[in-house]
């Protein structure tokens, strides 16, 4: 059965404030004890002669993987490293807060850890750090019949009972909250200088659809045919048989972006005037070896610091808030969604070598870090995909490397490579966006999801030309980015 969440503003008082945030900095406690258990215990087992000798066996070729898989999960039950471990080490630790955490919580704390060692376990993690204070800002129950619950429009948890605010003339949030809750989880959020509360409410079920304000009919339809998505690291094109367009993502953050920037350079400046003896002669921070650098910091900087914090939110929910209306416009589109596989986290990385140019300097290393970082392209890619999910099929994510949509062209059936800063291609004469016409042939990739489909292009060609030249009209008019080159 699928699930979804519906987030309802808290209505506390604050006294109910302050006990939320007791029990939040409990939380931050007992995950960071079990975690300095559990991690003990993990860099126990690495040290061990029978974990090297396992590992060094599975990575020869030939070696009877099953087997060895066998043996290193009985290894890491023996040494503990699995959920309900955890469950039974955080036992031990809640009942010393059992007035302010509920046992159910607690595991779910464990659960929590537990998934952030299983991707340091399999080799897709990295260290996992310890929770700074303030930076625990969840927690969740394990179901609605104890624990943290809602009940009769109200939450109730260890005593406490806090009315929920619910707009039942949104007819969203009227339709889910007759569906069935499967557990309750309590957010705080930090919104203009001042913590805010909300419960998120998982609700079993399918998804309630929203209804359009005039028509009354289903708000965002599920289209029918081939939709084409080339996404780079700010914009994606997306072709289609009734529209192709070409978009910046989250084009509204970018001021957000240079506000920031200007705050974080007055925040440097601040710090460097009130901490004059922590910086070196050339501008970097003293190295004090074990001793811990203290840094002193004026009511200005505080100040900026809070300002800081409040951009940031902002900037993630108004990026957010984009994607979902962009992804529901693709959606109306079509049902059968196609975008090449792409690399954002090598994308997002430095280059390795160091290369000078003709002039004998050193090229930057710099690549599209910050642009990933502002307009967060994967992101989109999972919201698209969770929202097809929800209507029973997936997206298609062809193959880059076989279909090289960027050097094809269908009229001749050949690739011809090119530069990133060759913005346009002549097809069978005619002049076209590069990106747009990628998205034109992913749309038209065959099953394989390894190849483009030639007749397919020749028989969608005409009207993807005339939609592309309407698009190029509506573009010319306007400042776009360098990589649109309209």
């Amino acid at each position: 059965m699928t699930n979804f969440v519906v987030q309802f503003h808290l209505e506390t008082e604050p006294f109910q404030e302050v006990i939320l945030n007791k029990r939040l900095e409990i939380g931050r406690q007992i995950y960071n004890a079990l975690l300095r258990v559990t991690h003990n215990r993990y860099e126990e087992m690495l040290h061990t002669k029978l974990y090297r000798n396992l590992t060094a066996e599975y990575q020869k070729e030939g070696s009877d993987k099953k087997a060895l898989n066998k043996q290193l999960f009985d290894l890491r039950k023996a040494y503990g490293l699995e959920e309900y471990s955890f469950h039974s080490d955080v036992k031990a630790m809640q009942k010393h807060f059992k007035k302010n955490i509920d046992s159910f919580t607690a595991q779910k704390i464990a659960s929590r850890l537990w998934r952030a060692h299983e991707k340091l376990i399999f080799g897709n993690g990295e260290t996992i750090h310890y929770k700074k204070y303030g930076e625990f800002n969840s927690l969740e129950g394990k179901s609605n019949g104890t624990g943290i619950r809602l009940v009769n429009g109200s939450l109730l948890w260890n005593g406490l009972t806090i009315p929920v605010a619910v707009d039942y003339q949104n007819p969203y949030e009227a339709a889910a909250v007759g569906n069935d809750i499967a557990y309750c989880r309590i957010v705080r959020k930090y919104v203009r200088n001042k913590y805010k509360y909300y419960v998120q409410v998982v609700f079993k079920g399918d998804t309630p659809q929203k209804p359009g304000k005039t028509t009354g009919l289903v708000k965002h339809p599920l289209g029918c045919g081939d939709v084409g998505l080339d996404i780079g690291t700010q914009t994606v094109a997306v072709s289609s048989a009734d529209d192709v367009k070409i978009y910046e993502l989250a084009d509204r953050c970018q001021n957000i972006e240079n506000e920031k920037r200007r705050l974080q350079r007055r925040m440097d400046r601040s710090r460097r005037a009130t901490n004059p003896d922590n910086f070196n002669p050339d501008g970097t921070v003293k190295k004090q070896g074990s001793k811990k650098v203290k840094w002193y910091r004026s009511k200005r900087y505080i100040k900026a610091r809070s300002r800081l914090k409040e951009i940031c939110r902002k900037k993630a929910d108004i990026r957010k808030l984009q994607h979902e209306i962009l992804a529901n416009y693709i959606l109306s589109l079509g049902c059968k969604v196609y975008v090449e596989t792409m690399n954002f986290k090598g994308l997002q990385k430095r280059a390795r070598e160091t290369d000078k140019n003709g002039n004998g300097r050193f090229k930057r290393k710099k690549r599209f870090g910050k642009s990933i970082a502002n307009r967060a392209p994967a992101m989109f890619l999972n919201i698209l995909d969770r929202k097809l999910r929800r209507r029973g099929t997936q997206l298609n994510r062809v193959n880059t490397w076989s279909v090289k949509a960027s050097q094809y062209n269908h009229t001749t059936d050949s690739n011809t490579k090119k530069k990133l800063s060759q913005r346009w291609n002549i097809i069978n004469g005619d002049k076209v966006q590069r990106d747009m016409y990628s998205a034109f042939l992913i749309m038209n990739a065959n099953r394989d999801l390894n190849s483009i489909n030639k007749d397919k292009c020749n028989e969608r060609y005409a009207n993807f030309l005339h939609l592309h030249n309407k698009e190029v009209s509506r573009l010319s008019g306007q400042k776009n980015l360098s990589s649109i080159a309209i």
